[in-house]
């Protein structure tokens, strides 16, 4: 194992200095021309999109369709600054349980100084720029949870629409380029959202054509009517990146790296082939184009997004650090095969060419995965946006079909204790949420009046009015506090919730 000091400072004059274990790129960054911007050059980006471009570009194809970086937030700069030093090189290291392989992309031509709303612009006014793509989060496109809709009220969109011309926002910028591009003659982009929200496609389009609602309504129609917006199902599984990273970067594989990015050796993505301006042929490299994307969209956000919230909050609780951990706790693993398949996989619509419980022994086999080192704390992260897409369905499809959600109503009461911010030895749980003094203080009240939590309405909407899941949730609320984690998993294991 070469000693720190050796490893190779990550840049283009020194690909051919790095140990011949490691792939590089065998294209050369002069034969590359950007033809994707993308929004929000963060961790998975580079571990699903910019591999399936690097993928491409290996066997010489789509080296017009390079990306340019941009960004709308205080972390884009940090990741601007970290790239810019190694030539917006970054290395990918795949790892299943057995082999871990380091590979340099090298897709990425330049990154856009993030805020510079100009730049960003002109940027998307290039005819060059055929696919603008994004991975802004679950809670980046202003939906309100509860209805399920764009929310016009938010005050960032707000502020974009009192003034057009100089955005602050992603939805604010694409509206700024389209205009531009409409102005001057030349055919709209395609919006391409890689972020892990249902009908991602039809979302993005309803934040960038209810912005222009407030801007410009003949616009708005404009947008609805000629701007494609392709849904797509996108699977990966990319921790953040620490020390601990860039240790095994530098240590195992010889590479001086500012941000590498780790990632389970499992890919995934379905989408919708609805690009017309032209694209790359992702397909040649394994991604699936289909009519509709909806199938594989749910089988994904239901068993595998909603199982990280099911493995997450025992988890949690329990003081559990990282999720191998969790899944190697024989309660939460149990808890977890009795939720999914008598709960999420019953209702989760048959998908072409998949078997759903073979998908649901992969997902366990990824999260038992143990040089993932992917944390308990990431997949708790942000429940007051993630819930409502990957739990509260599942509730709701139950309710209206009659059927128990014993199982999903402890689930979201382990939320509930979670959100409390303490752990059951007593550890403080530090803030998780963008929402989290709300959330803390909803969990504090509901310890004594657990409907209080269900009173969400933006977050649990007209879920909460089923009596039948009030119930349930009460129990096991009052369960936990009463008893435990522990002993609260061990009564719903043995039927006696």
């Amino acid at each position: 194992m070469p000693n720190h000091i050796l490893a190779t400072p990550l840049s283009l004059a020194n690909l051919g200095k790095l140990p011949e274990r490691v792939a590089r790129p065998t294209y050369a960054r002069a034969d590359l021309s950007p033809g994707i911007l993308h929004f929000g050059i963060g961790n998975f980006h580079r571990a699903h999109l910019q591999v399936y471009l690097d993928r491409l570009m290996n066997e010489g194809k789509a080296r017009d369709f390079a990306i340019l970086g941009a960004g709308v937030t205080p972390h884009d700069t940090k990741m601007r600054d970290a790239l810019a030093g190694q030539d917006w090189l970054s290395t990918v290291v795949e790892q299943s349980a057995a082999v871990s392989a380091a590979r340099v992309t090298g897709v990425m031509t330049d990154f856009l100084p993030p805020m510079n709303g100009s730049a960003i612009i002109r940027a998307l006014s290039d005819p060059a720029i055929r696919i603008v793509s994004l991975t802004v989060t679950e809670g980046g496109y202003f939906v309100n949870p509860a209805l399920g809709k764009f929310d016009p009220d938010s005050p960032a969109i707000v502020a974009d629409a009192r003034n057009p011309d100089d955005p602050k926002t992603v939805f604010g910028l694409i509206l700024a380029g389209l205009k531009a591009r409409k102005a001057a003659g030349v055919a709209p982009f395609t919006v391409m959202s890689c972020d892990n929200v249902p009908h991602n496609g039809k979302v993005c389009r309803a934040a960038v054509a209810g912005l222009a609602e407030a801007q410009d309504k003949g616009f708005a129609a404009w947008v609805h009517d000629s701007v494609a917006f392709p849904n797509a199902m996108v699977d990966r599984i990319a921790p953040a990146t620490s020390d601990r990273e860039r240790a095994i970067t530098r240590d195992q594989f010889g590479i001086d790296d500012a941000w590498p990015v780790f990632c389970e050796d499992f890919l995934q993505w379905v989408v919708e082939d609805d690009f017309p301006a032209g694209r790359p042929a992702f397909e040649d490299v394994g991604a699936e184009f289909v009519k509709d994307v909806t199938p594989w969209e749910l089988m994904k956000i239901r068993i595998l997004n909603g199982g990280h919230a099911i493995i997450a909050y025992p988890s949690g609780l329990m003081d559990i650090h990282f999720v191998q951990e969790g899944m190697e706790n024989p309660l939460v693993r149990a808890f977890l095969r009795k939720v999914e398949r008598e709960e999420v996989i019953p209702i989760v619509p048959p998908v072409p060419g998949t078997d759903l419980d073979g998908y649901f022994q992969k997902v366990e086999e990824r999260c038992l995965n143990p040089k993932i080192g992917d944390t308990i704390r990431r997949l708790c992260l942000d429940g007051s946006n993630r819930q409502p897409k990957f739990i509260i369905p599942s509730i709701a499809d139950r309710l209206d079909r009659g059927l128990d959600v014993t199982g999903l109503a402890l689930e979201s009461a382990l939320w509930c204790r979670y959100c409390y911010g303490v752990t059951d030895s007593g550890a403080v749980i530090e803030p998780n949420d963008p929402n989290w003094d709300r959330l803390t203080a909803a969990a504090g009240i509901a310890r004594e009046d657990p409907a209080h939590w269900l009173g969400m309405r933006d977050i649990y909407g007209t879920t909460a009015d089923s009596g039948a899941f009030r119930d349930r949730f009460a129990t096991s609320l009052r369960a936990l506090w009463a008893d435990g984690t522990e002993a609260t998993l061990r009564r719903y294991l043995d039927g006696g919730m």
